[in-house]
């Protein structure tokens, strides 16, 4: 091989190696269904994570682990990350999805779970160990706000039910946001795929129109963190900087998506469509550093390119 062939090929190795492993890329959900303290919220919980875990593994990249009832005790929730770790690759995506009840001792939030409790500090630990540099923690329990502060970190969504450790009551925002997971309606932006963003801004939006359908006080309010730096937000957007990752945060594929995700050329058209839709909403977010004009032709060139690849996506 000629100097300059050579040097060529090595310039595009690294491209050639990101994209390979981006074709193999895996999600790893863990769903963590805890104590309901009564018959009622045992059924419910353990029903909305049977119905999670169906949903999810009807993604063709999604590797689903759920512990339930009694076998949702801290060894069988350290094990399962711990196994995770060792198989798990710097391009996957690692969601913890956590349904129940959340407690908080003025310390630490901790939730309810067979025997001794996990903290939010000992769950962000133990997710640390995991090289998967896409993360995300579902906390839908009661006083989830106060498990922010813990859990955050650079390259992880936060999610709760509750905007702090005051809102103790039992959370509407589990059920819909399970909904969010099979209901077409959550998927915005028409993409075949619901991301974290688009499942918590319907399951907020429906939590909203439920206190007031039932005339009812709203005893939480969800937000969301995404930046490893804030206390979170109610409502994510480019103005205060929240949503961008939550927004390339994939949790489930569906339609003929499902489909296309099996064919390794499809595969290849669907890593590149993920850039492009990545790369627009990143221009979103970072419009203030552009004069009008710039921005408007960076962001005609990316949706053109967008357009003709879902032409080669849907032939």
């Amino acid at each position: 091989m000629a100097p300059s062939a050579q040097m060529g090929w090595c310039l595009k190795l690294p491209l050639l190696l990101t994209t390979l492993a981006g074709l193999h890329a895996s999600t790893w959900h863990v769903t963590i269904s805890g104590l309901g303290g009564e018959a009622a919220y045992e059924t419910r919980f353990n029903a909305l994570a049977t119905e999670s875990e169906k949903l999810l593994k009807s993604s063709p990249d999604s590797n689903v682990k759920t512990l339930a009832g009694a076998d949702a005790t801290k060894a069988n929730i350290q094990k399962a990350l711990a196994e995770i770790a060792k198989t798990a690759q710097p391009a996957d995506t690692l969601i913890v999805t956590i349904i129940g009840h959340g407690n908080f001792d003025g310390t630490d939030y901790k939730i309810n779970i067979p025997g001794a409790d996990v903290t939010a500090l000992e769950l962000g630990e133990w997710m640390d160990k995991i090289s998967a540099q896409k993360q995300a923690v579902i906390n839908t329990t009661s006083c989830s706000g106060a498990s922010i502060d813990a859990l955050k970190r650079d390259h992880r969504v936060i999610v709760t039910a509750t905007k702090s450790a005051t809102e103790r009551l039992a959370t509407q925002f589990p059920r819909f946001w399970v909904e969010a997971l099979r209901n077409p309606e959550a998927d915005t932006d028409k993409n075949e795929q619901i991301s974290v963003l688009e499942a918590y801004r319907y399951a907020d939006r429906r939590v909203t129109d439920f206190y007031e359908t039932q005339k009812r006080l709203a005893t939480e309010h969800a937000m969301i963190e995404d930046t490893g730096k804030a206390s979170g937000v109610r409502t994510p957007s480019p103005d205060n900087g929240h949503g961008l990752l939550a927004g390339q945060t994939v949790l489930i594929r569906f339609g003929s998506l499902q489909q296309a995700a099996k064919s390794p050329e499809k595969q290849a058209l669907l890593k590149k469509r993920e850039e492009i839709e990545s790369n627009i909403e990143k221009l979103k977010y970072e419009k203030a550093a552009y004069d009008v004009a710039t921005y408007r032709k960076q962001l005609s060139t990316l949706l053109v390119e967008l357009a003709k690849l879902q032409e080669e996506i849907d032939k």
